[in-house]
């Protein structure tokens, strides 16, 4: 871990609200692992920025395995969950936000639901560019909330809780900050393929038009291909 970074116990003071989120991802990593182009992991070694409690990493190997991966995370308590629950498979969690100490090593990477948490934007594409080997693929889910009613009350309610800021940046700002440092930049929209429920527990939206406007509106899937 370089000497900047500042690791914690949690990004999210509450447990409970942690295990949720963790539970919430699930339909939506499920649909991004179909969605990937990739079908063939076997011979690749694989990143996720913000792993948080590790469950993406395991969920896609269940479907598609890969060699190797890594899951950094700056949350302490979260590695150590995520290193308990990784059981026999070809994993390594650790406390880090540097993957460019990896120099080469990652044929795909990936950054769920996290980058609005990441407010250098310029030098998180530059670590990537580090990481990922030649023609490495870095997919970014992101759900832009710069024209979302809800965009204040979103922000207020996660910085309730959150050890980081939440940064509302705009498509463009993260699409230049990786065509800048040479990457090739692709974006789909994403929308679900099932219903949507509506919980009464996890509430970040002052309505809920303005949270199916979230999902189906203004969630996307960034694929940044290394030149």
């Amino acid at each position: 871990m370089t000497v900047n970074e500042q690791s914690y116990e949690v990004w999210w003071n509450n447990d409970e609200g942690e295990s949720l989120m963790e539970e919430g991802h699930l339909k939506g990593w499920m649909q991004l692992i179909s969605t990937i182009k990739e079908d063939d992991l076997s011979n690749d070694s694989v990143l996720d920025f913000g792993c948080n409690r590790g469950g993406f990493l395991r969920l896609l190997h269940q479907f598609k395995p890969y060699k190797e991966a890594i899951g950094i995370d700056l949350g302490r308590n979260s590695i150590e969950i995520a290193n308990e629950r990784k059981g026999n498979l070809p994993i390594d969690y650790m406390v880090s936000g540097s993957p460019e100490e990896f120099e080469g090593k990652f044929d795909l990477a990936f950054c769920l639901s996290v980058i609005y948490l990441i407010d250098d934007l310029k030098t998180h594409a530059w670590k990537l560019s580090k990481a990922l080997k030649p023609g490495g693929v870095y997919y970014v889910t992101y759900t832009d909330l710069t024209t979302n009613p809800s965009r204040d009350f979103f922000k207020e309610e996660i910085e309730k809780y959150s050890h980081l800021q939440a940064n509302m940046h705009t498509l463009d700002d993260i699409a230049s900050a990786f065509s800048n440092e040479g990457f090739r930049v692709e974006i789909k929209r994403k929308v679900p393929t099932d219903f949507v429920e509506v919980s009464s527990e996890e509430k970040y939206f002052s309505s809920l038009s303005d949270e199916l406007m979230s999902i189906y509106e203004n969630s996307y899937i960034f694929r940044f291909t290394r030149l």
